[in-house]
């Protein structure tokens, strides 16, 4: 697992985990935005971006790496972790291995309730389309269907078709698979984290749902409704605004 670090390593420690389908570029602008008062680390998952040849076995062996990096360079703890949707489950799953592993937590649009259906279809329409979805013709005409405030500049583009169009399709099946799959450990009842779970009021019913599920487990947890919002949108086409919420979490 290939990791990004931006800031001094003697300032507190922040890590940021993508979604599936992107790479750490996806939270490179809030890294550049908080590095003068944090250490941000910016993992690439295994089977994204530059480590698309490396099989995806699933969250828990994800887990397993970061806690492994975290042991080693951040003293077994961070001042703050957050992901977005499979970052998000990631994220989820890293508070309950060690209850102390963060002080605060950024649970953005993570599913934690089983969605057998969705995982059936999305698994059938990545076997029929997969090639087409992730070519580079399908990703530049995807990227200029988004309406103007979903737009990446030029730089965060480029990088988001390099990365898409390297994906494997083996490793896509092998994501749903087991992100939809996923649940809740009861050890997550344990986590000292101060949380705060994040979702768009435009996402789908489960993620609302997960929201709810999550915040049963957390003793401190507290859970915001971004108006108007799409899945990961304000972490992946708003930075700024990102950051000003997130600041806002930390320093509370």
């Amino acid at each position: 697992m290939k990791f990004y670090e931006y800031g001094d390593k003697s300032s507190p420690h922040i890590m940021l985990i993508h979604g599936a389908g992107r790479s750490y570029w996806l939270y490179l602008r809030e890294a550049r935005l908080l590095q003068n008062k944090y250490h941000v680390i910016l993992p690439v998952i295994d089977g994204h971006g530059e480590e698309g040849n490396v099989p995806y076995i699933s969250t828990e062996k994800i887990v397993d790496q970061l806690i492994e990096y975290i042991d080693k360079n951040c003293d077994g703890k961070l001042f703050a972790v957050s992901g977005v949707s499979l970052g998000g489950q990631i994220t989820i799953e890293l508070l309950s291995r060690r209850r102390d592993i963060a002080k605060k937590a950024i649970v953005e649009s993570g599913l934690c309730i089983p969605q057998p259906f969705l995982s059936k279809f999305s698994i059938f329409v990545v076997k029929l389309c997969g090639k087409w979805m992730f070519s580079k013709s399908f990703g530049k005409w995807a990227l200029k269907r988004l309406p103007k405030r979903m737009q990446y500049p030029k730089e965060i583009a480029e990088l988001y078709l390099r990365d898409t169009t390297s994906m494997k399709i083996e490793n896509l099946i092998q994501i749903l698979d087991t992100y939809y799959q996923y649940k809740l450990k009861e050890s997550l009842k344990d986590s000292q984290a101060d949380t705060i779970y994040w979702y768009g009021s435009k996402e789908m019913k489960c993620i609302k749902q997960s929201s709810k599920l999550f915040q049963s487990y957390m003793e401190k947890c507290k859970i915001v409704e971004l108006k108007g919002y799409y899945h990961s949108e304000i972490s992946d086409y708003h930075p700024e605004e990102w950051v000003e919420k997130a600041e806002e979490f930390f320093n509370h």
